[in-house]
This record gives structure tokens, sequence and C-alpha cells, in this order.
């Protein structure tokens, strides 16, 4: 028989691994509902150009690594890379600019990029999206950042720190981009062909160069905090003086910049100490344009993605212990046709009563292999009939922890069980 695998870059969430994900996806609800984040669902899909205009031509999301195809009726159409473009289409489509401002907004799921596969980083990725969208006061920028700082720190990680950046916006960032081009090409016998291709098609990417022959350029760059117009040089003073209220970590890098074209002013990460080389736990920042770019008003906005896989893999290195998953504590056994289909009818009880259980099934089981399963799947309870059982209109109650069993009238079995397990 041929052996199929999963394809690469993807990852089976085995019911061992289940408890993590339910804590990361648990704490991250609960932190956006405190703050007054909706849920916000879009498709896995959305129109090509939704991701080409917003992202930019010249980003590697775009040409290299986006899952692009065309449907039964020639629609153009792309898995999500990421979850604001599709969230900025949701918002303009369904008119939410004209509902209460801001409105804040989260979504979490999966995307989907064609990268190298690597430890954290997968072709199918789970991500977790909040968004703040129709408000330009920093206050935005800064609870977006704590609600991320808030949900690592729930998680176990420590030692957070944000690093930080400003992109500057139309009106200051064109003189900044020709400065840095200028530069650039000044000294272009000295630089990697990524970062000649970058310097035509998005220019503040070459500050996010990871080649070694370009880091003693990179060193000596013209640095975007020296040409910030006053509106976005006062953004970012109140933004770190937000910071500094708060206790919360940060860290000025000049290098840092996004992968995606629509960032304006605010750009971020978290970084954890101790987790490797990749430190950088999420990313995000303000775009202020997006929301025009997309064929909406002009809108300010702010958010964050958040990768659930890293959170997993970082929590099994640092020994964070998700919560045990509940699992039913009563487990149903019977021997003979008639007490089967009793089973059946208590299994429907129990359940519309909210008592988990587990139904026995197999026709033939003698009564030890079916105590066997109860015991393996840690069963608290085990309810056992048979015909003489339910002649007498009873059932057999075994305590699997202390050995000991009760006769119990089938009448009151479901409250006798939920006074115990309920």
């Amino acid at each position: 028989m041929p052996t199929y695998q999963r394809p690469p870059g993807t990852l089976d969430i085995l019911p061992e691994d289940q408890p993590y994900w339910s804590r990361v996806r648990t704490h991250a609800i609960h932190l956006a509902e405190l703050a007054g984040f909706e849920r916000l669902d879009t498709p896995m899909f959305e129109a090509t150009e939704v991701f080409a205009r917003s992202i930019g031509q010249g980003t590697d999301v775009v040409e290299k690594e986006m899952y692009t195809f065309l449907d039964q009726g020639g629609r153009d159409l792309t898995l999500r890379p990421e979850f604001t473009a599709g969230v900025v289409r949701a918002y303009i489509e369904n008119g939410l600019y004209v509902e209460v401002s801001p409105q804040k907004l989260f979504s979490i799921g999966p995307t989907f990029r064609y990268d190298r596969p690597q430890a954290g980083r997968y072709r199918q990725f789970t991500q977790f999206n909040a968004e703040i969208l129709g408000e330009q006061d920093p206050a935005a920028d800064l609870e977006i950042m704590t609600l991320v700082w808030d949900l690592y720190a729930r998680l176990g990680l420590a030692d957070l720190e944000f690093q930080l950046n400003s992109t500057g916006c139309p009106r200051c960032r064109p003189a900044y981009v020709e400065g840095l081009r200028a530069y650039y090409e000044d000294h272009s016998d000295h630089i990697c062909d990524d970062c000649q291709r970058r310097l035509e098609q998005s220019p503040l990417r070459v500050l996010d160069c990871k080649a070694e022959a370009c880091q003693p350029l990179l060193e000596r760059a013209p640095r975007i905090q020296n040409h910030l117009c006053e509106e976005c040089a006062q953004h970012f003073a109140d933004l770190r003086e937000g910071l500094d209220l708060l206790e919360r970590r940060y860290v000025l890098n000049h290098r840092l910049v996004r992968g995606l074209d629509y960032y304006t002013k605010t750009v971020f990460e978290v970084w954890a100490a101790g987790i490797g080389a990749q430190s950088a736990l999420c990313g995000g920042g303000r775009y202020d344009g997006l929301v025009g770019l997309l064929g909406g008003p002009e809108t300010p906005g702010v958010g964050v993605a958040v990768g659930l896989e890293r959170i997993v893999i970082l929590m099994k290195e640092l020994g964070v212990e998700p919560s045990a998953p509940r699992t039913p504590e009563v487990f149903l056994a019977y021997l003979g046709e008639a007490p089967r289909r009793r089973s059946l009818m208590l299994m429907d009880e129990l359940r519309r009563g909210d008592v988990g259980v587990y139904l026995a099934m197999g026709r033939e089981r003698g009564l030890r292999s079916q105590l066997r399963e109860a015991d393996k799947r840690a069963a608290r309870y085990t309810v056992i009939l048979g015909e003489v059982e339910l002649e007498r209109g009873k059932a057999t109650v075994r305590d699997m922890k202390a050995g000991d069993q009760a006769d119990v009238d089938l009448s009151l079995l479901v409250t006798w069980l939920r006074e115990r397990v309920g």
C-alpha cells in the first residue's frame, strides 16, 4: 500500500499537543475580549489583487510566497498570506467605518506562504491577529503592543522586550528613502544582489538584509529618526512615553522594518531572551494609508500578527505545561443486547446533563476487556449494566480510583453521577 505524508511545511497537531494549542487560543481570545476587541472571520482566500496591492509588488511575499490560483470561474485568487489585507477589505466592504470608531477587531486561523520550512516556520501556519482601525492616537499602538506582551507573559515567556522603530509617513519618508538610495548607490559595488533589487522595488528592505557583506554599510546607513516630520516624531515620542509609563522594556532599532509595504510610522517586534537565534516572537505596526489604498476612506490603523506554532514550540522548550484536557470521567460497560440499548439511552441522558461519558463499542466484548479500556481512558467511574442489573432497575457503578462499587437506581443514576463529576 502507498504511504502518504503531509505536504512539506505543514503540521499534524496530534491530540497530545492540543492542550498547548487550546491554552494559547484561550488566552489570546480572553485578552482580546478583555480589551474590547471583537472577532472578525474572513475567507481563507481573497482576490489576488487585495494582497498584491496592499502588501506590495516588490515584496518577497507577493513575488515568491503566495499560493495563487485561478478558480473554475477564471477568478485570480490567493490563499491569505496574512490577515490584515483581508480584514481591511472586510472593513470597507461591510461599512464598518460608519459604525463606532475605532473598530477593534481580532482574527485567528490558518495562513499560507510558500516559505522555506524550518523550526517554527511552516507553509500553513496559524495566526492570531489584532487590529485597531480608525484611531491615530499612539495609545492605539500601545494597546496593540501590550495585548501581545501580556499574551506571551501569561503563557510563561519571560525577559520580554520590544524592538521599536518608526518608518515615517508619506510626507517625510520619501526624502529619507532618496537619501538611503543615494548612500547605497555610492557603495553599489559592496552590496548583495538582493539589496540591489530592493533598492529599486522596496528600498527600506535593505535595512533588513542579513548578508554579512552588507553589515558594515548598514551600520553607517542614514537613520530615519533624523528625518521624521514633526507629526511622526511626536507620535513616536508619545508611544515611547506610554511604554515607559507601563514599564514595558523596549530597544530602539533603526534597522527594523517590516516585510510588507503598507506600514507607516510605528513598527515593532516582541523579542524574548534565551530562545536562540530567532529572538523575534511577533511583529506589527501602523498602516495609516492601507484603507485608502484598498478603496475605502482615509483611515488610520495599527495591528499585529502572532504565530501560534512558534509559541507552542517555545512553551515546550521552556517546560511550560498546559492544563490537562478535560476528558469524560464516566465509562459505560454492558453485557447483552438489552443492556446495550439501555446504555445508549444513558449515554444520551448523561451528555445532555453535561456529564462526559465514553461508551464501550463492540457487541461481543467481555466485561474484563471493557474494564481495561475504562482504565486506559482514565475514567473515574464505570457504569456496568447487565441483564440482572436491568431486572433490578439498578446499575453497578465502580469507582476506578478507590476500587469499590455501589448499586445505584437507574432512575437516579444521572443525578448521582452529576453530583460527583458534572
